[in-house]
Formats: C-alpha cells, sequence, structure tokens
C-alpha cells in the first residue's frame, strides 16, 4: 500500500536479511549497486543474503535514464528473474528511483527492498513510493507509484559518503522542518553539519515524510508541500545536469530552489522578511553560493513549464506562509520565477 510501506531504521541490516530470507523464498535475488556502493557498501551485507546476482550501472544522475533502464530489465531477463524473485536496491537516491521502477515493470512488478546509503535517500528517497527516472533532461519525467517490500536504513553506510554527498542530502533535511516543523528547524540552526545525530535527523525526517503522504499518497493534494524548493530547484539541476564543470547534486539545487522560492514566499504569502533572512543565511552557511549566469535564467525558468505539478501552462509551486507552514497549487508567473532567480543572484554577489 502507498504510504504503508514498513521502514526499519536499524544497525542490524544482516540480521534482518537473513531473518526476511528465512520467512520468504524467492525464486530470485539480484542486488543492483553502482561502482561505489558495490566497493563500499556491497561487502557489509553479502554475508546475509541467500544465493544472489549482482548487476552494477554507473553512478551519477545522467545514468538515471531509459538506456540504463534496459540493460537492468536484460540482465534480469538473461538470469531468468520471474514474478517471484526480488531487487534489492543498494545505493543512493538514483539506485532507489531507477531500480524501483525496473522492479516495479518487469514483467508487470517483482517484489523490490530499497537499502539507500546517502543521507538525500534515507531522509527522503526511499520512502513515499515515487520511482521513475529523467527523460530527454526533464527530472522524473517517467515513473510511477509503487512501495518496496521494506525499507532498510542504517546510519553506518553515511560513513562512507565524502563530505559534498552527506550536506547534499541535508537540503531535504532543512525542507521537511521548513514545511512542517519550525521547533526543529530552530534546533537546525543551531548547530554545525558534524555535530547532528544521523539517526534522529532521519528518523525526524521520515516521520514528516510519512505522515504526508500516508493523507496524500498519490499527490493529489497535501503530498505537494514535499517539493518545497523543487519547482525551481530541479529546474536547475536538469539544466546543469550536463553542463561540464558546473552541474550540481540534487540537494545542491534544491537550497538554490528554496531560497528562490523562500523570496516568492516573502512576496507572495506571508513568510516575514525576518524568516527570509534566516533561511538564506543557514542555506548559504552550509552549501555556499553558486553562481547562476544571467544567460542561465531564461532556459531555466523554461524547464519550470515540465514540472509535474503543473496544471496545463499553469506553473504550480509550493510556498511557505511561515516557517514551519507550507501552501500548495500557489500559481507562479515565469516573470516571478525569473525573480526569484534574481534575488539569488543578488545574494551571490555579496558572498
Amino acid at each position: 500500500m502507498i504510504g504503508k510501506q514498513e521502514i526499519i531504521i536499524t544497525t542490524e541490516i544482516k540480521g534482518i536479511l537473513k531473518e526476511l530470507f528465512t520467512s520468504k523464498k524467492y525464486t530470485k535475488i539480484g542486488v543492483l549497486v553502482d561502482e561505489n556502493t558495490r566497493t563500499h557498501c556491497y561487502p557489509l551485507i553479502i554475508d546475509s543474503l541467500p544465493k544472489h546476482n549482482v548487476f552494477e550501472i554507473k553512478s551519477g544522475e545522467e545514468e538515471k535514464e531509459l538506456s540504463t533502464c534496459e540493460q537492468i530489465w536484460l540482465e534480469m531477463t538473461n538470469a531468468h528473474f520471474d514474478r517471484n524473485s526480488l531487487l534489492i536496491n543498494l545505493g543512493g537516491g538514483v539506485i532507489g528511483d531507477m531500480g524501483g521502477f525496473c522492479a516495479s515493470t518487469f514483467k508487470r512488478g517483482i517484489e523490490f527492498i530499497n537499502l539507500p546509503t546517502t543521507l538525500l535517500s534515507q531522509v527522503d528517497a526511499s520512502v513515499g513510493g515515487k520511482l521513475g527516472i529523467d527523460f530527454h533532461g526533464f527530472k522524473n519525467h517517467i515513473g510511477v507509484f509503487q512501495e518496496p517490500r521494506m525499507v532498510l536504513i542504517d546510519p553506518t553506510f553515511l560513513e562512507t559518503l565524502d563530505p559534498r554527498e552527506l550536506r547534499s542530502g541535508f537540503a531535504e533535511v532543512i525542507k521537511h522542518s521548513l514545511i512542517r516543523d519550525k521547533t526543529h528547524w530552530l534546533e537546525l540552526t543551531q548547530k554545525e553539519l558534524s555535530q547532528h545525530d544521523w539517526s534522529k535527523i532521519i528518523e525526524h525526517s521520515i516521520n514528516i515524510k510519512k505522515s504526508v503522504v500516508a493523507s496524500d499518497p498519490l499527490e493529489n493534494g497535501l503530498r505537494k508541500i514535499l517539493n518545497f524548493g523543487h519547482t525551481i530547484g530541479h529546474a536547475i539541476e536538469s539544466y546543469y545536469l550536463k553542463i561540464k564543470g558546473k552541474r550540481l547534486l540534487h540537494g545542491e539545487a534544491i537550497a538554490i530552489g528554496m531560497i528562490a522560492e523562500s523570496f516568492l514566499s516573502e512576496e507572495k504569502l506571508s513568510l516575514s522578511k525576518n524568516e527570509l533572512i534566516d533561511i538564506q543565511e543557514f542555506i548559504i552557511k552550509i552549501f555556499g553560493a553558486p553562481k547562476i549566469d544571467n544567460g542561465d535564467l531564461e532556459k531555466i525558468v523554461q524547464l519550470t513549464y515540465q514540472d509535474k505539478k503543473n496544471t496545463g501552462k499553469i506553473i504550480n509551486g509550493t510556498l511557505l506562509s511561515a516557517v514551519g507552514s507550507a501552501e500548495f497549487d500557489i500559481p507562479l508567473q515565469p516573470k516571478e520565477i525569473e525573480g526569484g532567480l534574481k534575488y539569488y543572484q543578488e545574494l551571490t554577489n555579496k558572498n
């Protein structure tokens, strides 16, 4: 059931996997990895798995496309996977999104388990049943809603990340607090990134996302608040994805999107000027201020027309009425989006 998935935060993944495979037999088991998770994460679980196949893809958002799915489907086919098989997705958001999509569509659907290994996937991407791939540069353009058999989250995997990847995932932690929990937001701003208890951070974010998804599993209403920062952020991420030297990680692009959309929140809703300043200062403290050139603005704005929350030609955004409170389906004009990006540009000139 969408919104009903079993999510376990644990440092005992091996024991849980052994118990699962004792209680249920699968005809085939596959583990989807990239070169990084095969090296650093796969050795941590291999002893707990029955006989299985390993399917390896290249890491990176640019690999999250149909041609990679064809590779995964072909390898499952050649390994004689049937509808009683299982796919274990061991990796970050790309592995979880694409592996889940491939499992959900292979022979009309096989079970899959997510073992998220990045902060981004542990606090956000692996929860909620959204699966999919990018298409011709459009973020998550093709996909389905389908829950995994279970999600096993081990904060120990975070020790395998470089600082940039860890910081990228923190953008979603910030987002969850801004849309739903002012008290937690204030707590976040009082600590350095290295001072956080990641188990508690992960649990808090998951609880927020689970409660929202449970009330609106297919994103017809309230679930849209989870897209704060993403209307503009996804457009930025998509635009820079294949520009050498300018590519941004997901969280880095969403961080910019949250600043721009906070500016629009102050312009269009009731977010206070002081709250706007607090948000932008904290985000820039964590992420720095990557530059957006004037010549990129129009192309980024045009990409927002492909946002999945849009209705016809109306760009629907999620904005903050206050820290801890968000409103969805706020119509955004292209000039307003450009204005949010220009506001961010002004901040980068000061930093």
